[in-house]
């Protein structure tokens, strides 16, 4: 087995955005020679590069936090990247993509040589930017156990099966917080229309048995401010969701209430801006309250 990555390693990583410029930023803290690459030329900084090519140039291991399935496949095969990549390199996909486009790209990377590990993350941009997110690995032992050491600078590692197992549990764990979101929104938007303050049914609740991720920090954090600046889209939430719900048909397991939430979430997504973060879901039900209400 091929030794952890040790500081100094040579790192390439592609997608700069809201997640990836904070992952890649405590990379190069932690000793790594980071060589990142994004589309957009407002996120270029002191540790990009401008091709692909030099981002898998000599590479120990390339990361890609890309927003789905259909971007990575384009960069990996239609951009070139796999076919760049040298023989041991490790792939590494941090994003949320579709589990059984994950097991088809390391069936296609292990022909070359290139073991692919899905690790997607859970934390959101605070988690990223404080190195406290989960990371879900999916790959075999030792392609995890070779970018622990990586994955560790984001925060907590678990290798939780073989490839695509991450992906997998993501989708899944993305669906069970955007119907905690959705529901506990529902509630409290409920308890404030009859009297309560917000603020003093979120600290009751978060003591009792309703509380959630939602209750615990998204309403706190970002609704009861009025910022809704998450840093996790509304459409790329629904997208976790419709990968979740597939898995659960593909599977024979109930999704009953998990495909009620995926068809209130795109009505949502419907009516909400492109950009609109996932917490703006509550804008979306306060809104609909208010057309409720005309005569």
């Amino acid at each position: 087995m091929n030794a952890p990555l040790a500081p100094g390693a040579v790192i390439g990583f592609v997608g700069l955005g809201n997640m990836g410029t904070p992952m890649a930023r405590r990379l190069v803290e932690a000793g790594y020679t980071v060589r990142g690459f994004d589309t957009d030329p407002a996120r270029h900084n002191g540790i990009t590069v401008s091709t692909l090519d030099e981002v898998t140039a000599g590479a120990d291991a390339i990361l890609l936090m890309l927003p789905n399935s259909d971007v990575v496949e384009h960069v990996v095969y239609q951009e070139g990247l796999l076919e760049a990549v040298r023989r041991g390199t490790v792939l590494v996909d941090l994003g949320s993509s579709r589990p059984h486009s994950t097991r088809t790209l390391a069936e296609r990377a292990a022909a070359r040589g290139v073991p692919v590990v899905d690790a997607p993350v859970s934390g959101g941009v605070d988690g990223a930017e404080a190195g406290t997110l989960t990371v879900m690995a999916g790959g075999a032992a030792g392609d995890v156990e070779r970018v622990r050491p990586v994955l560790e600078r984001f925060g907590k590692v678990q290798h939780v099966g073989a490839v695509g197992a991450g992906h997998a549990l993501k989708a899944l764990n993305n669906l069970m917080s955007a119907t905690h979101l959705l529901v506990s929104s529902e509630a409290l938007l409920a308890g404030q229309e009859f009297g309560l303050d917000p603020a003093v049914m979120l600290d009751v609740v978060n003591g009792s048995s309703g509380r959630s991720g939602s209750t615990e920090a998204k309403w706190p954090k970002f609704v009861l401010p009025g910022t809704f600046d998450s840093g996790f889209g509304l459409r790329l939430m629904l997208k976790d969701m419709r990968i979740a719900v597939e898995l659960a048909r593909e599977t024979g397991a109930p999704s009953l209430l998990g495909e009620s939430a995926v068809e209130l979430w795109a009505k949502a997504a419907e009516d909400l801006p492109p950009t609109a973060d996932h917490t703006e879901i509550v804008r979306w039900l306060q809104a609909s309250q208010h057309r409720e209400e005309r005569p």
